[in-house]
């Protein structure tokens, strides 16, 4: 949903619509040098502009949820630090209790490092043939300062997994392919990262170029899984 109202008619409209709006062009009659500008037609104009580029964000990110795949086959191409950066940046604006923001981020590009994660997330060999891996952390500590034993066991695994799905969003967008490895030795994956006490591993994420077009899998159908006021 979008409001007109909430955009402001000036008289110099390419300022506001052109640069704030990033809007390509504007009907000229609206901004004739020798025309008093029509503020009705012209709001009406950024309105239904705002309008279709809100509803084409909104196909892009369905898009995105339903188009993303686990990938376990990578390209031997690298991924710069530029694109990492960006998956890091829309994971933390995830959503997290209270704002606390208990995630931590560990980059593994070094091959040895990236082998023994692999051995410790019993064998999966995909793991170390990404060029990069990001491994998501939760802190207990920070989560439990906040809200205590519940922090610390749900709201810091919640938070952190909200991180995760935009890891695997963003990703998608920028035309790389990654797995939320879950399924790893927690113990021996802490100790090959050097990760502090109340500090855990959540999640093992190797990133790459796709090898591979994995099959849209099946998924319960809402009639399924949907319950109304009560369970």
């Amino acid at each position: 949903m979008f409001c007109a109202d909430k955009f402001s008619v000036e008289e110099n409209v390419s300022s506001p619509v052109e640069s704030h709006h990033s809007l390509r062009s504007i009907d000229s009659r609206f901004h004739h040098p020798d025309k008093k500008v029509d503020k009705t037609k012209l709001k009406a104009f950024v309105a239904q502009e705002v309008k279709l580029r809100v509803e084409g964000e909104i196909m892009e990110i369905l898009e995105a949820i339903k188009g993303r795949r686990s990938i376990r086959a990578f390209k031997d191409q690298e991924v710069s630090e530029e694109c990492v950066e960006k998956l890091i940046d829309a994971a933390r604006w995830a959503p997290s209790a209270g704002n606390i923001q208990p995630w931590e981020f560990i980059i593994v590009r070094k091959p040895e490092i990236k082998r023994k994660l692999a051995e410790a997330a019993l064998g999966q060999s995909f793991i170390e043939e990404a060029p990069v891996v990001i491994v998501v952390c939760a802190d207990e500590n920070r989560s439990s300062q906040g809200y205590g034993v519940r922090g610390k066991t749900l709201y810091c695994i919640q938070d952190t997994a909200a991180a995760i799905q935009n890891i695997h969003l963003a990703a998608y967008a920028l035309g790389l392919g990654t797995c939320w490895v879950g399924a790893f030795r927690e113990e021996e994956a802490t100790r090959i990262l050097k990760i502090p006490q109340g500090v855990r591993p959540v999640a093992v994420i190797p990133v790459g170029y796709p090898a591979e077009t994995p099959q849209q899998r099946s998924r319960r159908p809402i009639s399924q899984i949907v319950q109304y006021e009560t369970f």
